[in-house]
C-alpha cells in the first residue's frame, strides 16, 4: 500500500520541504508516503469557480489509479491520533493506494469532496497549507508508530 499527499500550491518553504522529507525518510518500506505538487490555477480575472474547477482536473488526473480518497477540509472529521491510526490500520487491510488532498488557497471543489471516502480536518485552526502537509506527514508517521506499537507515540 502506498499513501500520496496530494498538494495544490507552490513549491513549500525549506523548512517544511525539510520536515516533510523527515517525515517521508521514516515511514516503513511497505507504506511509502509521497508528496505531489499540484500546479494552482493562475488568478488573473478567473472566479473562484473557474480556479477550483481547473484544479480539480489537475488533482483528478493525480488521482488515477488511487483506491483511496482522503480531503482535507475544515468542515472535516475530527479524529484523534488513534482513531487516524485505526482507519490507516483498516486501510492497510484492505489494500489499495490512498491519496490525501490538501486544497490551494480557494478551497476544493465541492464535487470533488463529494467523491471523496473520507474528509478530515487535522485542526480547528486555520492552517496554512504549506504547514498542512508538514502536519498531515507527521500525523500519517504517528499513526503507523501507534500501529506498530512504536514509543514514538506516547498515549495518556
Amino acid at each position: 500500500m502506498k499513501l500520496t499527499i496530494l498538494a495544490v500550491g507552490h513549491k513549500p518553504p525549506a523548512w517544511v520541504a525539510q520536515g516533510c522529507a523527515e517525515y517521508l525518510k521514516r515511514m516503513p518500506r511497505e507504506l511509502p508516503l509521497a508528496i505531489v505538487e499540484i500546479k494552482p490555477e493562475t488568478r488573473g480575472s478567473k472566479s473562484r469557480g473557474q480556479l477550483l474547477a481547473a484544479e480539480k482536473s489537475r488533482l483528478l488526473a493525480a488521482l488515477n489509479g488511487y483506491q483511496r480518497l482522503v480531503v482535507l477540509d475544515e468542515r472535516g472529521a475530527d479524529l484523534p491520533t488513534v482513531q487516524l491510526a485505526e482507519r490507516l490500520e483498516n486501510w492497510m487491510r484492505a489494500g489499495g493506494a490512498t491519496a490525501f488532498v490538501i486544497g490551494g488557497a480557494d478551497g476544493i471543489d465541492e464535487t470533488l469532496k463529494e467523491q471523496a471516502d473520507e474528509m478530515i480536518r487535522l485542526s480547528s485552526l486555520t492552517l496554512p497549507h504549506a504547514l498542512a502537509r508538514l502536519i498531515l506527514c507527521e500525523q500519517l508517521y504517528r499513526a503507523i508508530s501507534v500501529v506498530r506499537k512504536h514509543p514514538y507515540h506516547r498515549e495518556g
